[in-house]
């Protein structure tokens, strides 16, 4: 099982920063990813539609050969991680957890915001994670609608993303919040503006490089990591074809984009 895949799903491409991170601290394993791309966004739906997309793609992976699971999608693993938990035979990681617990370290004011898209800032995931671990625990919770347009426009170092950066996250300024949780997997690729605006006061933690440490982790407590010196593979199966934020993607994250192929994912029961 140690030589079996890693599998990381999402609703769409912006998952690629997971699977980017993992290859950074996990360069020996095989990658199987699979974006959701024929329904996505999965923001909007209802717990149990997603909960269904979730474990039909997750037991697709694990029928073939993967050791682990990686929900790379906030909103799935706000709503279905733990029905994925309950249902499969491996084991089941989320980028909110890693996030929170990276937060909860980082922080010295106690007061940690959160920016993330409007289904994950809804749903209250990450507020809830926070305070079931640190009850004194602040939190400043901010919707940023327009950031992923922009990313997946590939306007990441632009004047236009940068002003509506600004705009959002101007209500920082005038509070201690120390520590910003980039909420959504789209926004690791914006560290960089982020951190320009915000200056060294305030701590970024990238949901995505946390996820991948505690991959690295999981993998280590079950005796799963792959053999060391080995040069693990990607493959990069997608259920539509998706649009040219692959290829700004993939650029971003010095990921080999080209074999990506349709998949098709069966429903429950077939």
């Amino acid at each position: 099982m140690s030589s079996a895949p890693v599998a990381v799903f999402d609703s769409g491409v912006g998952g690629l920063t997971v699977v980017s991170a993992l290859r950074r601290e996990l360069p020996g394993e095989d990658i199987l990813y699979l974006g959701d791309t024929a329904r996505v966004p999965y923001g909007g739906k209802t717990r149990q539609t997603i909960e269904r997309y979730s474990e039909e793609i997750a037991r697709m992976l694990v029928g073939e050969g993967a050791k682990i699971v990686v929900v790379a999608c906030n909103t799935a693993s706000a709503l279905a991680l733990p029905r994925l938990r309950e249902t499969l035979d491996v084991a089941v990681e989320g980028v909110i957890t890693p996030g929170v617990l990276a937060a909860l370290a980082a922080t010295r004011s106690g007061h940690v915001a959160v920016i993330g898209t409007k289904a994950t800032v809804g749903s209250g995931a990450y507020e809830r994670a926070l305070r079931s671990s640190r009850a004194d625990i602040r939190v400043t919770s901010m919707a940023c609608p327009l950031l992923v347009p922009l990313i997946e426009e590939g306007l990441l170092d632009d004047p236009i993303t940068d002003a509506v950066l600004a705009r959002y996250l101007e209500p920082l300024r005038e509070c201690d919040a120390d520590t910003l949780v980039l909420g959504c997997t789209h926004y690791p690729l914006l560290a960089a503006a982020i951190a320009r605006w915000a200056g060294s006061g305030l701590t970024l933690v990238d949901s995505a490089a946390n996820c991948a440490r505690a991959v690295g982790d999981l993998l280590d407590r079950s005796g799963l990591r792959a053999p060391a010196g080995r040069l693990g593979s990607l493959h990069l199966g997608f259920t539509d074809p998706p649009d040219r934020f692959l290829e700004v993607a993939g650029h971003a994250l010095g990921l080999d984009t080209a074999s990506a192929e349709l998949r098709r994912v069966p429903p429950l029961g077939q």
